[in-house]
């Protein structure tokens, strides 16, 4: 009986945590050819930059939320999903992989 209930609050611990990198993969567009997008701290221009994506940038859209009237995005890199931060909706394209 202990036996079992430690691998049933594993298995439960391992899907809540792996709920958290979950989301939709979306790929930066319309950024320009000799321009990044910025990866911003919070959603807004008033936001510090954290690095720069080109276009082509594969990502994981975690939520978006409406500040200033401009849709941004909680995102993560998909090759390093402990990189996060907000950007524009507007450069974010929904892509197949």
């Amino acid at each position: 009986m202990h036996r079992t209930a430690i691998s049933a609050i594993l298995t439960i611990m391992l899907v809540v945590g792996c709920s958290e990198i979950s989301g939709e993969r979306v790929v930066v567009e319309r950024a320009g050819p000799d321009d990044l997008l910025k990866l911003r701290s919070g959603p807004g221009l008033g936001y510090n930059v954290v690095l720069g994506l080109p276009d082509g940038t594969s990502l994981i859209r975690r939520d978006c939320v409406t500040e200033v009237g401009q849709l941004w995005c909680r995102v993560s890199l998909a090759e390093a999903p402990g990189v996060t931060g907000y950007v524009s909706a507007d450069y974010l394209a929904e892509r197949s992989f």
